[in-house]
């Protein structure tokens, strides 16, 4: 091996300061005048030696870690086969490491894949960018890709370099913005991080935004990661592609995963919730937090892995056995997706390359008025790609079967939670942000297209006209629709909760706010939600809100359950609240399961609340007038809305054939006897299949056990009518005899 041309000094620095934008070009092997040139850059080794065909030649050691040499070879040979021996101790022999070059090898990732992050439309962005183990050339290894457009230069470090990245500077791929590098021997299970060179020259070390697996918090490293699982729910997702949501049953319970039973792993869960929610007869659960996020109590609305299950609990495969059990168990899974901002740690996403790059560069605009966070610039492609590719990798890599989307409203309005001044109108003058308009009809587009059976839900919280009308219906305003399934009633919830806090007394000062649900419900199609939101910080849980004593509590608790079950609208409900769980959520020990224990002397008291939570569910789903036509306005129509004195609404459901349900809430402590109830007279006799006040549900006992007969008189302008006894704080429902 001859004395190779010294490096140029400016390529000498660059490469060792960590901003060249092509170290393949100086690094590995060359052809050159008088032979084939060879180049190392290896930090602290001893020695490089060259392995050519059984030869071994070592290199010149030029300093700074980097070893060279010129290989004498005819002018027109092919560079051949090689393999480097590196040595890190002091005598041969020592310490040493037989490896490929990374830098003999050509991009491991094609033009197609390029041409889609530019143009924002990689719909598998996750294939594309990270780190992906693959076999290139018979070498086994793991691509490394990162976008980062304004770095100087971008180096992988990990646990494989003692997280020193100078060994490994990564190849820019043209106007991309796309930096690359193959590393052999490297697999699975490897931590990792890139060290990006800053326009300003500092440097800084990341995790992956791409990145499939972490380390568990408050550890931030990215995790190399390839699945090995296989799917065991194919006739679930053959089910799927044919699921229509808005003509089907869909009661969701809501569930904080880390603290729903504490301490247990995915896989632990997957031995006891699904069983717990087939029992309690919910058709679908809505999981949170499930993206990895630094502080647990931010219950994971502040996500820095957004392609990771959040691996406190297990791995990515170990949360897939979590899905693929549930699947199993004919329950569908939600889980909360936040698309709308995310936190500062100066690890993760925040000037990632030095610059404001998936934030927006004026600060006005990027940092989030209540959070503490930065907002997404939904105007950049590859920030809205990152975030679209990001929704499909959910459905598609882990049969995930809904996205609930967080905070859609901060998302659509510039102004929102900023004073005059603080923001600046969109270019017709309004203020709603254009961008996360398109982002959000891009994102649910594109999950309907590749994802059929699948159903987006928004959280938003205002009257934005179209929240889930299709993208391509124009409404009154001039926008497209968003495009969700669903988007979840606030109204609902936020006007029925102020009436259920009030004393019953008090209750008919307050009726229209049990009733104003009906005047737009069918504006969109809706779920009624009493999420984790309305379980903390002081708003007590919900049976806590009710008034009176713990009897009248639990009156009340089941009542308004026994409403929101045969309101028009899916209904969803967060854990602990389904067996009257007094105190506020906590997500240090969760539910208070001790509740329930038989030693406990009110145990029955929640059991019995429980006990109706599953006849509900069970009843509902054998009951298609409850949810056949539930975005429809025919099916549903008022009996009795105005009976502001007695606290009672009465209400019919019609199931797609005209099978019909009558819903009776008496929310006065009164028992009300004969009390008329117009009805159909199509029917001749009605029979009570539930009643919240049953005994066996902690009430008392008074309900209507004999079917009631129809008789000709009318009542409610209808033409039949029925006399029931109502229960005192409780619903009935009834159906045809």
């Amino acid at each position: 091996m001859r004395t190779a041309p010294p490096l140029d000094p400016g390529e000498r620095q660059r490469l060792l300061h960590g901003s060249h934008h092509d170290p393949h070009a100086v690094l590995g092997a060359h052809r050159t005048a008088g032979g084939v040139l060879f180049r190392a850059l290896r930090p602290y080794a001893r020695a490089v030696t060259v392995l050519v065909a059984g030869v071994r030649a070592e290199l010149h050691d030029d300093g700074d870690g980097l070893f060279s040499g010129l290989w004498p070879l005819a002018e027109k040979a092919a560079i051949p086969p090689y393999r480097l021996l590196v040595r890190y101790g002091p005598e041969p022999g020592t310490d040493e490491i037989e490896t490929e070059d990374p830098y003999r090898f050509l991009p491991a990732l094609g033009e197609l894949d390029l041409h889609l992050i530019g143009e924002g439309r990689h719909e598998e962005l996750w294939r594309a960018l990270g780190a992906r183990p693959m076999t290139v050339d018979g070498v086994t290894g793991t691509r490394f890709t990162v976008w980062a457009p304004n770095a100087l230069g971008v180096r992988v470090a990990g646990d494989f370099s003692r997280w020193d990245g100078t060994a490994f500077p990564m190849r820019s791929l043209g106007g991309s913005g796309v930096w690359e590098l193959f590393l052999p021997d490297v697999g699975p299970g490897t931590l990792y991080k890139f060290d990006i060179t800053r326009p300003d020259g500092s440097h800084t070390l990341r995790a992956d935004p791409m990145a499939r697996r972490t380390e568990v918090p408050p550890a931030t490293a990215s995790v190399v990661e390839e699945s090995s699982y296989q799917w065991r729910d194919g006739e679930w997702m053959a089910r799927r592609a044919g699921y229509a949501p808005h003509r089907e049953p869909l009661s969701i319970y809501e569930v904080h995963l880390p603290s729903w039973r504490p301490g247990l792993t995915y896989r632990d869960l997957a031995e006891q919730l699904p069983a717990y929610v087939k029992d309690l007869g919910f058709t679908h659960v809505e999981l949170m937090p499930v993206a990895e996020h630094p502080f647990g109590g931010s219950w994971g609305y502040q996500v820095t892995g957004f392609y990771a299950p959040t691996a406190r609990m297990g791995t990515p495969d170990d949360f897939r056995y979590l899905i693929d059990r549930l699947h199993q168990e004919g329950i569908g899974v939600l889980m909360d997706w936040v698309p709308a901002h995310f936190p500062k740690d100066d690890w993760a996403l925040a000037r990632f390359d030095g610059t404001a790059l998936y934030e927006h560069a004026d600060p006005a605009r990027a940092e989030h008025p209540d959070w503490g966070t930065l907002e997404f610039n939904f105007g950049r492609t590859e920030v809205r790609n990152f975030l679209v590719a990001n929704a499909v990798y959910w459905c598609e890599e882990f049969h995930i079967d809904g996205l609930r989307v967080d905070a859609v409203a901060s998302m659509l309005y510039l102004d929102y939670s900023r004073e005059p001044g603080q923001w600046s109108p969109n270019p017709h003058g309004g203020r709603e942000n254009l961008d996360a308009v398109a982002f959000l009809q891009e994102t649910n587009a594109t999950v309907y297209r590749r994802c059929p059976g699948v159903v987006t839900v928004a959280e938003e919280s205002t009257a934005w006209d179209g929240v889930t009308r299709a993208t391509h219906h124009t409404g009154p305003g001039g926008f497209g629709g968003l495009g969700f399934g669903f988007k979840w009633n606030m109204g609902w919830m936020h006007d029925s909760l102020e009436y259920m806090v009030k004393e019953p007394v008090h209750r008919k000062y307050h009726h229209n706010e049990m009733t104003f649900s009906m005047v737009y419900a069918y504006s969109e199609n809706y779920v009624l939600p009493i999420s984790h939101d309305e379980v903390v910080h002081g708003k007590r849980s919900l049976v806590s809100k009710m008034p009176g004593d713990w009897w009248q509590q639990r009156a009340n608790h089941r009542a308004y359950l026994g409403f929101m079950w045969s309101h028009p609208g899916k209904q969803l409900l967060f854990m602990g609240q389904e067996f009257a769980q007094g105190a506020e959520w906590s997500e240090a020990h969760g539910p208070d399961w001790w509740l329930l224990d038989p030693a406990y002397s009110a145990a029955g008291d929640h059991r019995g609340v429980r006990d109706l939570v599953r006849d509900l569910n069970h009843l509902y789903a054998a009951t298609p007038a409850l949810w056949e036509r539930d975005t429809e306005p025919a099916g549903f129509s008022w009996i009795e809305g105005g009976a502001a004195d007695d606290n009672v609404l009465a209400f019919l459901r019609y199931a797609a054939d005209g099978s019909p349900l009558v819903a009776v809430s008496n929310f006065s402590p009164v028992v009300r006897h004969g009390y008329r109830i117009g009805v159909p007279d199509e029917v001749s006799a009605w029979r009570e299949v539930l009643n919240t006040d049953a005994a066996r549900y902690g009430g008392s006992g008074v309900g209507n056990p004999e079917p009631l007969g129809s008789e000709p008189v009318p009542a409610h302008g209808r033409p039949a009518h029925i006399a029931p006894t109502l229960p005192p704080l409780a619903t009935i429902w009834l159906v045809p005899a």
